[in-house]
């Protein structure tokens, strides 16, 4: 989407950008955005980083890039998810192992995630992204839209230490103050409590 395009639709619906953006956004990182309870929150993230000129990539099942939309998960920044054997007999790889691996083939990825993992009221947040962030030795960055402020932006960068215990209630302290389009559907993990 042109950057143009996507400041035009920001400045309607009268949304700030914070400018602060990282260098890690631009070489390799896991990007939680957050809080996500609305079906907005997609476009809105897509608008922001058009404007901040990040080229964000989701993941997907690899049948879906195999299918006749597959031009237009392309274009919405979708990345098929293969997690079969190469060799028969094999195990699956799991998902947190299949995500890790992109890493390995694209020197540039910024792999955004929602860690709530749905829209509805979620009080334990996934925790696959820290793994993956951990596995491929990548940073965290801490994506936000705080609808009370109508402001959006990358606020923290994270550095995984393998104590999720720590990181994940630095993680919690940053959004904790962040307010969602239906706060009542947002929570923190009640596991890192801050």
């Amino acid at each position: 989407m042109s950057r143009l395009i996507s400041k035009f639709f920001l400045w309607i619906f009268r949304w700030k950008i914070n400018p602060v953006m990282p260098k890690e956004v631009h070489e390799q990182c896991v990007m939680i955005c957050a809080p996500h309870t609305s079906n907005w929150d997609f476009p809105l993230a897509m608008w922001v980083m058009s404007a901040l000129h990040v080229k964000f990539k989701f993941t997907i099942k690899n049948e879906w890039m195999k299918s006749s939309f597959a031009w237009f998960f392309r274009w919405m920044g979708g990345i098929g998810i293969d997690r079969k054997p190469k060799v028969a007999g094999e195990e699956r790889k799991s998902m947190t192992d299949a995500m890790a691996e992109l890493f390995k083939t694209n020197k540039e990825l910024c792999l955004m995630v929602t860690a709530e993992g749905s829209r509805k009221l979620c009080k334990q947040w996934k925790t696959g992204f820290y793994y993956v962030a951990l596995a491929a030795s990548v940073p965290i960055v801490l994506a936000y839209l705080d609808y009370e402020k109508k402001e959006a932006g990358i606020g923290k960068v994270i550095y995984p230490t393998g104590d999720i215990e720590k990181d994940m209630r630095e993680i919690m302290v940053f959004y904790k103050d962040i307010k969602a389009k239906f706060p009542a559907q947002f929570s923190l993990d009640d596991r890192y409590p801050v």
